[in-house]
């Protein structure tokens, strides 16, 4: 009776208590010697429910608090505390882009640790969920964030940072009511989506579009003194949006692309790149811009450079390669040199008037100054929690409700988080400043940004050399 009540009230377990039950003999057994094997089904059967009774249990559970590597614990309440502000994260810990993704990770529990040390949100510590990591993947990040949103049932999450996981996510978010920020996300398509009204609010990101950045790569490609490109694309939603506007902007500066009439992109799960190097590179560029991620990138230039078509060509590269292992990974020349010394790129960049109190906090914490898209991802966190105490609610149509308010004003400039919190509790309006910039989103979600150059150094080492602004049309 207790197994049967148990899968009974909506459990997803019936059809396996169906075949279960129908193993055990419904009529006495004529010889004493076939009861054992009926009591070890029975047994069986029991043990089972306790094990999915158990595993329901722990499913129900609050998942604990963010503990990945470099990352701090906020300390937070229970998840299913009715009076807290629930929030999550989709972001990369394995996969194609899970070293550049590392920051974000971090990022988010010092934002709420700071939240809860100065009150919470509605007189509330924040709960923050452990990290679903996407796995770069949009099927891993399309069931994570159903989880977030329809297990966990939280109000808003930061996230994703692949593009492609990201769109694979939006529409689970905008069925739940559930306020997704990307701190990456920067493909031109979901511009083109929010201008058609897809989101319905229910979307933002604190990372420029790939509009701004290809505009940006092409200027200081154009600066180089190079007017014949080529380029190779991860064949994803990032890297065939970032191709159009690279091309369209190289184009309008005076550049010719080598491989216009036949792009050269690549599978995001390819492992071999021989036809797409040979494509890239085979009608003599001067300067390549390789739109990729650092793992399948680096596997990618590498194969150029050992078909020995890369040497004296200009690499180009962007946020999605931007790790500090991404020389290493591509590998050295016959004389000890890295192949990719010399090669540029650019990334979004942070100039906000709350950097300088993060870049503390983040020294105290990790020794080090923040990595890109550390503020990125704050700043996404931070929008979540001031959007949810100027609406006095703490769930995702409130927070879609308001995040447009805190984020561009009108109402004081605040860049501490904390002040922020305290004036919308005092019923005052505020107009955030963040630490990667003044983080005005517009009617599609957007913000517009500034763009670091970086560059690879003799020892393999990334160095931030100087800032470039986006072309105009």
């Amino acid at each position: 009776m207790i197994l049967s009540t148990w899968f009974s009230v909506d459990r997803p377990y019936p059809k396996l208590l169906e075949m279960l039950m129908s193993l055990i003999p419904m009529k006495p057994l004529a010889s004493a010697n076939r009861v054992k094997p009926a009591k070890a089904v029975s047994l069986a059967i029991a043990v089972l429910a306790i094990g999915f009774l158990s595993a329901a249990c722990q499913e129900a559970a609050a998942p604990p608090a963010s503990t990945s590597a470099g990352s701090p614990s906020p300390g937070t309440p229970s998840a299913g505390d009715a009076k807290s502000l629930k929030i999550g994260t989709l972001l990369p810990a394995t996969g194609d882009l899970a070293s550049v993704g590392q920051p974000m990770l971090a990022a988010v529990p010092l934002l709420v640790e700071t939240v809860n040390q100065c009150g919470g949100v509605n007189g509330a510590p924040v709960t923050l969920l452990a990290n679903t990591d996407d796995q770069t993947d949009p099927t891993a990040g399309a069931d994570g964030m159903t989880k977030l949103a329809e297990v966990d049932k939280v109000a808003g999450v930061v996230g994703s940072f692949a593009s492609s996981v990201s769109a694979a996510a939006i529409p689970i978010a905008i069925r739940n009511k559930v306020m997704l920020v990307s701190p990456g996300s920067t493909s031109p398509v979901f511009t083109e989506r929010g201008q058609k009204g897809e989101f319905q609010g229910y979307w933002a990101r604190t990372a420029p579009p790939d509009t701004y950045q290809a505009r940006a790569l092409a200027k200081l490609a154009y600066e180089r003194g190079i007017r014949r490109a080529a380029t190779v694309v991860i064949n994803n939603d990032y890297g065939r949006g970032f191709e159009k506007e690279f091309v369209q902007a190289f184009k309008t500066l005076g550049g010719t692309i080598t491989n216009e009439a036949k792009p050269a992109r690549y599978d995001p799960k390819a492992t071999t790149f021989a036809t797409e190097a040979q494509a890239a590179f085979g009608n003599k560029p001067e300067g390549v811009a390789a739109v990729a991620y650092a793992e399948t990138g680096a596997l990618l230039l590498k194969t150029a450079y050992e078909q020995g078509l890369s040497k004296g060509v200009q690499i180009l590269l962007t946020d999605g390669s931007k790790s500090d292992q991404f020389a290493t990974q591509v590998g050295k020349t016959s004389d000890g040199k890295f192949i990719l010394q010399d090669a540029v790129g650019t990334i979004p960049g942070a100039d906000g008037k709350a950097l300088d109190a993060l870049t503390k906090l983040w020294q105290a914490k990790f020794k080090q100054a923040p990595a890109a898209y550390a503020p990125q991802s704050w700043d996404a966190a931070a929008l979540l929690v001031l959007a949810a105490q100027a609406a006095k609610a703490n769930t995702g149509d409130a927070i879609k409700s308001k995040i447009l308010d805190v984020a561009n004003g009108p109402g004081k400039d605040v860049s501490d988080v904390c002040e922020g919190l305290k004036l919308l509790s005092q019923g005052e309006t505020i107009n955030y400043q963040g630490a990667s910039g003044n983080v005005d989103i517009d009617k599609n979600g957007d913000v517009s940004g500034v763009y670091d150059v970086w560059q690879v150094a003799a020892d393999g080492t990334l160095k931030t050399v100087s800032k470039v602004s986006p072309a105009t049309k």
